[in-house]
């Protein structure tokens, strides 16, 4: 894979270790156009790449990823709105394709697709001081680009109604303890961690792990073709909603949005 063409994506490839780190520090690697174009692409060109045997994602900085750039949304146009779900699905799926274990060291808070992208990772190591949500609600959209698919197959569907109907966050601690994460450890041990994981896994039976890996994936490709589409469209419907044009606005304008429901 070309690593140099990517602006928003950091590589270190280490024999069979590939780790990616998301790479706007400044803004706690929150989501903007250009970095959302780049997940659209990396997943397919990792799962092409036969030189590297598993894979950590993390975030630069102290935080693993806000999710969604706010800012990006204010003037965003019709044909730009297109441009994003056509990516968005791409990401997903693409994601999913990964025939390689892929590991999460989420270092700090993880939140909308960047929860998203932990959690549809293979394993998912946290530090005990982030906190994970998905507000898309919050914003006035569905939550359209994964959450609704990930979330109830790790915690069942009540919990993942309550946390994505509200979009309240969940302490690192909270989310291992229904069983959203893998383990939780101090934030200074968390890459250590996940690295360890994903070299034992790149030294291991490569086609034994990637096999296990497509067969349990197998519920989650189910899920996947099930909500995705749907749960897109939906997002998507939103964004034209005088709600989410309320919370951009309230963002902007650094106040509490005023929702009517419309």
């Amino acid at each position: 894979m070309n690593q140099s063409s990517y602006r928003f994506l950091k590589f270190a490839q280490d024999g069979g270790l590939l780790t990616v780190s998301l790479n706007r520090p400044e803004a706690m690697n929150a989501i903007n156009a250009g970095l959302h174009t780049e997940l659209s692409t990396v997943f397919a060109q990792i799962a092409s790449d036969r030189s590297v045997h598993a894979v950590v994602l993390t975030g630069e900085g102290r935080g693993f990823c806000g999710g969604g750039d706010l800012a990006w949304f204010r003037d965003i146009t019709p044909a730009q709105v297109d441009t994003l779900f056509i990516e968005a699905r791409k990401i997903i799926v693409d994601l999913l394709e990964v025939p390689q274990p892929i590991v999460a060291a989420v270092n700090g808070h993880a939140a909308g697709l960047g929860a998203t992208l932990a959690l549809f990772c293979d394993m998912v190591f946290v530090a005990d001081t982030a906190r994970i949500s998905d507000p898309h609600v919050r914003v006035g959209v569905a939550a359209g680009d994964g959450g609704a698919v990930i979330w109830p197959l790790l915690v069942g569907p009540a919990r993942a109604k309550q946390y994505l109907m509200t979009g309240d966050a969940l302490s690192a601690a909270e989310a291992e303890r229904i069983g959203l994460v893998n383990a939780v450890l101090p934030q200074a041990e968390v890459l250590a961690a996940a690295t360890a994981m994903a070299k034992r896994l790149a030294e291991g039976p490569r086609r034994a792990v990637e096999a296990t890996k497509a067969s349990v994936n197998k519920l989650v490709r189910d899920a996947v073709n099930l909500v995705l589409d749907t749960s897109l469209a939906l997002e998507k419907a939103n964004f034209f909603d005088a709600d989410h044009r309320e919370a951009i606005a309230a963002f902007a304008e650094r106040r509490e949005p005023k929702f009517t429901g419309n």
